[in-house]
């Protein structure tokens, strides 16, 4: 056992002390706290350790609302409070871009973050059948297991959601291939809500009933998956509400499949686009780029500010469905969609597309290096930057800044997940 005083929080949410020059990364504790901790794994330069007590509180601490916190692995900092957080990750963002990249912006922008609770609407939950516990179980995965957790309600999920957690393990249970049904993965968009079953093996007449009474019980959407995500299929009912979101401030409204990469907070994602135009500011005639545009989620609001836009993806699944949104919402003749492997672009494949003047990249966990590293003499003047990993952001920052000769005007904290690590973030580049 020691004691040490919590400096601040890591990438993971875990509370940082020193000893003697070697960092101690303490699950559970919070900055400014006096911990007793006890170390599990111990490195050279590092140790990883369990908060054993708290000596001295920090005035962010708050009771966590779910009781199956610290077992699930859902969520991580529900024993934060909530404005605490969003400022620990905007510290996290600026950690990242001077310890990883050398950076700094001219200027931090306000934090963006909503509603706390009941705001995710996408969800990937394990089930498994384990007599030991009482029989099915739905949920997330433990913290640091594979085991899923024996949660009875959710307060990150919608609570018609977390409401179906019960039923669903009653319906699970009672069907032939109980053994076979290793996920279920949750859609809700604002006229239904999917759920799709991962099905090993093909479901029984009496299964299919099953299934339609509970759909029709709940008011869902039952989708079955036999294979990978594009095999998924609505199997009840076959008709009805659409799986769709909006954009209301753009008069916007986009389908989507329930395995299509959506965000998962509503509310978030509609000021973070409205964040992001203003930091665009894309005017009537000029040709932008939105590049790993998914299914047009910035690539359309752009579209309606009388731009040309140009939607670069690597899914033609999600650049269909954005053809698809565009035509719907009357902006085909301002968008072109094409796909692309932009991890493997280069200087002359990004010429091919021609002369953008702004830039919009919103890259997955492994960032646009390739892309950045592509820009040439005749780069975009602008460039926001959509990033859900602060480390890969810095990195790219870094050579948008030394390599390319661009201005870092400024960078934000978007906190996409609340009581999650998981720290978003928006950043703008400006050419001289």
């Amino acid at each position: 056992m020691a004691i040490g005083i919590i400096e601040s929080l890591d990438h993971e949410a875990r509370g940082i002390t020193r000893q003697e020059g070697k960092a101690i990364f303490v699950d559970g504790a919070l900055p400014g706290e006096t911990v007793e901790y006890a170390s599990f794994r111990k490195k050279a330069k590092f140790e990883l350790a369990n908060l054993v007590r708290v000596v001295k509180a920090s005035n962010a601490r708050v009771a966590p609302r779910c009781p199956h916190f610290g077992i699930c692995g859902g969520c991580v900092m529900q024993h934060m409070d909530h404005s605490a957080q969003v400022a620990a990750k905007q510290r996290v963002l600026e950690d990242s871009l001077w310890h990883i990249g050398r950076v700094r912006p001219e200027s931090m922008l306000p934090p963006i973050h909503g509603a706390p609770w009941g705001y995710r609407h996408r969800a990937r939950l394990g089930v498994r059948n384990i007599p030991s516990k009482g029989g099915v179980l739905i949920g997330f995965h433990e913290w640091r297991s594979s085991y899923i957790a024996d949660i009875r309600t959710c307060a990150i999920l919608p609570p018609h959601v977390s409401d179906l957690l019960m039923p669903l393990r009653g319906l699970v249970a009672g069907l032939s291939i109980s053994e076979r049904l290793p996920q279920i993965e949750l859609a809700v968009g604002e006229q239904c809500t999917a759920l799709v079953l991962r099905i090993l093996e093909p479901l029984s007449a009496r299964d299919e009933k099953l299934l339609r009474e509970f759909a029709d019980r709940h008011d869902v959407v039952f989708y079955l998956q036999p294979k990978g995500p594009d095999t998924a299929f609505r199997f009840y009912p076959k008709d009805g509400p659409r799986l769709s979101y909006s954009l209301p401030e753009f008069g916007l409204e986009f389908d989507f499949r329930p395995t299509d990469f959506t965000q998962v907070n509503h509310a978030v994602n509609r000021v973070l686009v409205r964040q992001a135009l203003r930091l665009l500011d894309p005017q009537p005639g000029e040709r932008i780029a939105d590049m790993f545009c998914g299914l047009g989620n910035f690539t359309l609001p752009i579209a309606r500010s009388g731009a040309l836009v140009v939607g670069v993806e690597g899914s033609p699944g999600l650049v269909a469905r954005g053809r698809e949104s565009a035509a719907a919402n009357g902006l085909a003749d301002r968008v072109e969609f094409g796909v692309a492997n932009l991890f493997e672009c280069s200087e002359q494949s990004l010429a091919a597309l021609g002369r953008f003047d702004k830039m919009l990249i919103d890259p997955p966990r492994e960032g646009a290096v390739e892309l950045v590293k592509a820009l040439g003499g005749e780069a975009p003047r602008r460039i926001v930057y959509v990033s859900c990993n602060p480390a890969t952001l810095a990195r790219d920052a870094a050579i948008l800044v030394t390599q390319k000769g661009y201005r870092f005007v400024s960078a934000g904290a978007v906190n996409m997940f609340p009581h999650t690590a998981h720290v978003e973030s928006i950043a703008v580049f400006e050419r001289p």
